[in-house]
């Protein structure tokens, strides 16, 4: 099979084998300076335990994608081959959404009155946010379209095509109840009052009935899982609810020395969000057929993708308002956790590791941690770690193996697009 634009083979093994700070921060990504303007994380060139924040535009090598440069942000328009048009990623596939959220209020049906209204809180039109997962699977099955063999007849073609939309929408959907489980876990854990805009569940029924509708939508998930009848997708997206459960552990037990770590951040990062994300777009491409480099150039996208999106909501929980993020700001320092920006920070400013050491304890030093941000890059070189991942996993859609496909086409525009949705969204 040939990947577009030199690309060369990934292998699992390698894939494995590599440490996770690795093939996420360490010598898989370098970032340098080209020529012309572009602004720096600092004064002065700052290095980080794997990578080199040296300013923008950004070219980025690793071992997935060779010598492969991408410059989605930083390229003029006649130079560039893969935004070729402005697209509404929602819009593309919304008819589906629409039958997806019909079908996951129906999914999440349950015999006693008090659990069943507890499971579709979340579902209910108007409440059930703007289905990001969803319609990065939907895209990404698009995508990843795999043309039937000629000898098939026409009808033959689009019953199987039709039967392999339909698994792959079931992904979507079982991705969408695990994320909404875990945000019913999370935010009994966090004592959260808000999400999306209204009284989070446990705030309106209590802790009790909140975490045993997250285990609901769970249990539902996994029947949906098994009526796929593949153990290998079965075993992705079991995977993803282990990640889940160790990222919040990893929150909750961590070390002083652990909790300034962004290595070990990165990590959290990855097991509390890009790992669903990653792991649904991969079995999107199993379901499909499609071979082991390109599942990976899926997983690898949605990893990227995942990993900008929680940068950017680090961002934002120091910069936007509650009514824009649909929760309260500043939530994570004032639960003591420790994210991006604050760690960047900390860097430039040691001192202020023993104030975040004192944030449960003395909430005055909130003031004074968010002061410490101010006056660092902290905000600026977190938005660039963003547009980082963002960037790679464009590349993962750009060295998609070639296609004549106008369908095809314009959904990985729409994907590329997301990614620039992401680092670019105030709420």
């Amino acid at each position: 099979m040939l990947i577009r634009r030199g690309i060369s083979g990934i292998s699992s093994k390698f894939l494995r084998n590599r440490s996770f700070s690795q093939s996420l921060l360490g010598s898989s990504h370098r970032l340098s300076r080209e020529q012309g303007g572009g602004h720096s994380c600092s004064d002065s060139t700052t290095t980080h335990k794997g990578y080199v924040c040296r300013g923008t535009p950004y070219s980025f090598k690793s071992p997935l994608f060779g010598g492969f440069t991408h410059h989605l942000y930083h390229q003029s328009s006649s130079s560039s081959s893969v935004v070729e048009e402005e697209l509404d990623p929602f819009s593309l596939v919304a008819d589906e959404l629409s039958l997806l959220s019909n079908k996951l209020r129906a999914m999440v049906v349950a015999e006693v009155p008090k659990l069943a209204s507890a499971a579709e809180y979340f579902f209910k039109r108007g409440v059930e946010g703007k289905q990001f997962r969803p319609t990065i699977l939907l895209l990404m099955a698009t995508a990843l379209n795999v043309r039937v063999p000629e000898a098939l007849a026409a009808e033959s073609a689009d019953s199987i095509s039709s039967e392999l939309r339909v698994r792959q929408r079931g992904i979507a959907e079982i991705t969408e109840m695990i994320h909404v489980a875990s945000l019913l876990h999370d935010d009994v854990l966090d004592d959260a009052d808000t999400r999306r805009g209204v009284g989070s569940l446990n705030f309106v029924m209590g802790n009790k009935i909140s975490v045993l509708a997250g285990d609901f939508l769970l249990s539902r998930a996994c029947v949906a899982l098994a009526a796929l009848k593949n153990t290998e997708v079965v075993s992705l997206l079991a995977t993803v609810v282990e990640h889940l459960v160790t990222g919040e552990t990893m929150q909750m037990t961590s070390t002083t020395d652990q909790r300034h770590s962004m290595d070990y951040y990165m990590q959290k990062t990855y097991y509390k969000t890009a790992s669903l994300i990653s792991n649904s777009c991969k079995a999107v491409a199993l379901l499909a057929g499609q071979s082991a480099e390109v599942a990976m150039l899926a997983f690898e996208y949605g990893k990227n993708l995942g990993l900008a999106f929680q940068l950017i909501d680090d961002v934002l929980d120091f910069t936007g308002t509650s009514g824009s993020l649909g929760k309260g700001s500043l939530s994570d320092i004032r639960h003591g956790i420790i994210t991006a920006p604050i760690l960047f920070a900390m860097e430039e400013f040691p001192q202020l590791r023993k104030v975040v050491g004192q944030l449960e304890k003395d909430p005055t030093n909130v003031d004074i941690a968010l002061e410490y941000l101010g006056k660092s890059n902290g905000i600026q070189r977190t938005r660039e770690l963003a547009m980082e991942h963002a960037n790679l996993a464009a590349a993962a859609i750009g060295s998609l193996p070639e296609t004549d496909d106008e369908d095809v086409k314009r959904s990985r525009r729409a994907l590329i697009d997301l990614t620039h949705r992401v680092i670019t969204r105030n709420k």
